[in-house]
């Protein structure tokens, strides 16, 4: 497996593989990649591949987002063609996306997802860190991820780009 960032040519395949990602439960992620690809808050070299012989088998994504206006990330959506979940992909995509943005200096890498999957890389609950969610039904399933650069005092309200407002 190799995880390369995302090149012009993999637009499609990503809108595929989302999209077969959430099948279960359609809430439109295959759209919300390519809102955030279109908007301010896409960061390039954080929309990562996983290319398993020669073809994208996942996908993840980190776009610009605030903490009470201080630039923190929001991880999402993370997506594995369902005949390579359980194998390591996304495992791979999350460390290796959290290694770039940590080599960008980013503080804070934010999402909402499981706490029992997301632990394993380091996320705890984001109240935690003072961080409080866009909306207050989300704290249990609301998570937050230090990096190098973080401040203790980067505290506040969570704010995803905008294109997450769309969903």
């Amino acid at each position: 497996m190799l995880i390369r960032r995302e090149v012009p040519g993999d637009v499609d395949v990503i809108r595929s593989v989302t999209e077969a990602a959430f099948a279960a439960r359609p809430a439109g992620e295959h759209l919300l990649v390519d809102w955030l690809r279109a908007d301010e808050g896409w960061i390039p070299a954080l929309s990562l591949v996983a290319v398993v012989d020669d073809a994208v088998v996942g996908h993840v994504v980190c776009t610009r987002a605030t903490v009470d206006d201080a630039p923190a990330l929001g991880l999402g959506p993370l997506s594995v063609l369902p005949s390579h979940q359980r194998s390591g992909v996304g495992k791979a995509l999350v460390h290796t996306v959290l290694g770039a943005a940590d080599a960008l200096d980013e503080p804070l890498v934010v999402l909402l997802g499981s706490p029992d999957y997301y632990s394993r890389f380091g996320f705890r609950l984001a109240a935690s860190f003072g961080i409080t969610p866009p909306v207050a039904e989300w704290a249990p399933h609301f998570q937050a991820r230090a990096l190098s650069a973080y401040d203790e005092g980067l505290r506040g309200a969570f704010r995803y780009s905008e294109p997450f407002d769309r969903l």
